[in-house]
């Protein structure tokens, strides 16, 4: 992190407080001492320069295995450098100098929680103004003390799929306002998919048709700017337009198909009634409203993985993992009670927003919408159906995620890109492998 916008001090305290960690330093570590500081007031009037300069510089956090080589590569280029002290698993700020006489004068010492609050004081002000001020309260009070995610890896590395002469097609179907195609093309296309970019355009002006096609994917994003609430133009669209419904229908009815909607490709399945089943009246259809926060949420959230009957899921259960969070409708909400008592009965709610303790929570920011029973996902029974809020094809590299641990970061092996979420994408692949008698 380098010190040019507030010093050191503000650098130290940035990662301190990124960390969820304390600090033990020294400033004058590493440093010659001068005769002239014979006064306390001499030390800290050096000790204030050296917190508080921007000039060029940079701050590094380093294992201890690691310090020896670090040290060789700076001495090497001839770099100017200095230790200045460690970083600790107590929640604690402690800044120190010390006198020409090797006096050590404490200029901070402070539980990191308390300046980390300060310090997102202003954040806080704001987020009352700009958001519901309940949820504002919330989040002030759970994140004051909390732990960091604890991530969860239920599974090994899938093997890579070996390519065939006709690998199985699927459809990334987008529409004006769409995003995250290239990502879901992506993960498909590394999973052993033939994609397909596909709009609905083309269904209307007839230049495609479903029948060739084993999967689907409703991509995110904003279909027609969602004015008319989100994914209900897209999915008028295809209600409302016979043949494009009955294709639809079709390809939804076929025992060798399956489909996967994100974000608002989430919304759009469950306006169709692809999820949790259909036949179910409009009017109790299960389906994402507005965040409880009253604002777009984008977020690194923490799913858990529960045991379901989704194929796209299998042999990911008890898995607990980051996972991108964005959209301003994506409260699964239920009219009927009835109906969610059947969900959670029938296991068809499969992926779950959790705290961190891996709990299943309503609390927010970890739940960032306020769904009920922390529900993220909803599933058909046959499990060849499956929407989800959060976007595992944002998150199916590892350069993707913003944090990651040591298990998830050993994924694979140290060289490869993917991660966990790949599985998901791998699942479908095997799925069809193993349903579609091919040519």
């Amino acid at each position: 992190h380098d010190r040019s916008d507030g010093g050191l001090i503000t650098t130290l305290l940035e990662m301190a407080f990124a960390g969820n960690c304390g600090i033990d330093v020294d400033i004058s570590r590493g440093e010659v001492p001068s005769p002239l500081q014979s006064s306390e007031l001499r030390v800290n009037d050096s000790a204030i320069a050296t917190l508080f300069s921007e000039e060029l510089g940079l701050l590094m956090e380093y294992l201890p295995d690691k310090e020896n080589e670090i040290i060789s590569i700076l001495e090497k280029s001839s770099a100017p450098y200095q230790v200045i002290g460690t970083t600790l698993r107590e929640k604690r700020i402690n800044i120190s100098h010390r006198t020409h006489n090797s006096k050590l004068i404490t200029l901070l010492n402070e539980d990191m929680r308390t300046l980390r609050s300060i310090w997102e004081e202003t954040s806080y002000q704001l987020e009352r103004l700009q958001a519901n001020p309940d949820c504002a309260e919330e989040e002030k009070k759970n994140i004051y003390n909390r732990k960091g995610p604890q991530h969860i890896l239920s599974f090994s590395a899938p093997k890579i799929v070996n390519p065939v002469s006709k690998p199985p097609r699927v459809a990334i179907i987008r529409e004006e306002g769409s995003n995250s195609d290239r990502e879901m093309t992506s993960a498909f296309y590394q999973a052993g998919f033939e994609t397909w970019d596909v709009t609905m355009t083309d269904f209307l002006e007839g230049r495609v048709s479903l029948a060739g096609f084993n999967g689907l994917a409703f991509v995110g994003g904003f279909s027609y700017a969602d004015v008319l609430d989100s994914a209900k133009g897209w999915a008028g669209v295809i209600r409302f337009n016979k043949e494009i419904w009955d294709e639809f229908q079709k390809f939804y009815s076929r025992k060798d198909t399956f489909s996967l909607g994100v974000c608002n490709g989430c919304q759009l399945m469950a306006l169709l009634g692809w999820v949790p089943w259909q036949g179910i009246e409009n009017s109790i259809q299960p389906r994402f409203i507005h965040n409880v926060s009253g604002r777009f949420e984008s977020r690194f959230a923490t799913v858990k993985v529960l045991q379901s009957p989704a194929i796209i899921l299998k042999g990911m259960e008890g898995s607990s993992l980051g996972i991108w969070v964005a959209h301003g409708e994506g409260r699964a909400y239920f009219p009927d009670e009835n109906i969610l008592k059947r969900i959670e009965t029938e296991n068809l709610a499969p992926v779950r927003y959790v705290d961190d303790d891996n709990e299943i929570t309503m609390k927010y920011p970890f739940n960032p919408n306020g769904s009920s029973s922390g529900i993220a996902a909803l599933c058909s029974p046959d499990g060849r159906h499956f929407a989800i809020m959060p976007h595992p094809e944002r998150t199916f590299l590892k350069w993707q995620w913003p944090w990651m641990p040591e298990n998830i970061r050993a994924y694979g092996n140290n060289s490869s890109q993917a991660s966990p979420w790949l599985k998901m994408f791998q699942n479908a692949r095997e799925w069809v492998d193993k349903t579609v008698v091919t040519d």
